[in-house]
């Protein structure tokens, strides 16, 4: 069960012949054997593009600033917001009271 038998691929060829004619079936395999080397090459070029990610990511990822050269002068701190105070809803307000 689940093995294709040589009568088996006889049965789908003649299938295939009294369905599509005996003239449109090389042009039909061409069309279909294009088509599977376009999307080779497309998964393969995709396959690429991902490791040359990879590839790149792992490169910047060991990059590390300069150090201050001579006469430079050390730089500030960036700039940080002071802390919010927590916003008191108004409904509770009106509840409290």
């Amino acid at each position: 069960m689940g093995a294709l038998k040589p009568w088996h691929i006889a049965v789908l060829v003649v299938v295939l012949i009294l369905l599509f004619g005996a003239k449109r079936l090389p042009d039909a395999a061409r069309s279909l054997g294009r088509s599977l080397r376009i999307i080779k090459a497309e998964t393969k070029s995709l396959q690429d593009d991902d490791r040359d990610l990879a590839e790149k990511a792992d490169a910047q990822a060991g990059y590390q600033p300069l150090p201050p050269y001579a006469g430079q002068q050390p730089q500030q701190a960036p700039y940080q917001a002071p802390p919010q105070q927590p916003v008191a809803d108004p409904v509770h307000r009106v509840r409290d009271n």
